[in-house]
């Protein structure tokens, strides 16, 4: 068991992954869905266009919409204590 001398400690500068950038394997999976991307695109519209029932069709309406202009944004209602407005307090200084 490691000793509290030999806690982790972050990277030197220049050493290991910089933060925010994707490891080998999701880079790989990553490019490989993409080479499947536009064959994907027409499989949904293919459903789109040509199901049956309507909760497969609006299923790949909806999936072509959140790729081609991202997802809807959905709203958030806020409240404070037994649904009044919330109260802000700013607080400058220590004291």
């Amino acid at each position: 068991m490691a000793g509290t001398d030999e806690k982790r400690r972050p990277p030197a500068a220049g050493k290991g992954r910089p933060k925010g950038s994707l490891n080998k394997v999701t880079a790989d999976i990553r490019a490989l869905a993409r080479e499947h991307g536009p064959a994907a695109i027409e499989t949904l519209i293919e459903i789109m266009q040509g199901a049956e029932n309507d909760a497969s069709r609006i299923a790949a309406a909806k999936e072509l919409l959140d790729r081609g202009f991202g997802k809807s944004v959905q709203a958030v209602e806020h409240s404070g204590q037994d649904g009044k407005p919330l109260s802000i307090k700013v607080l400058f200084g220590a004291d």
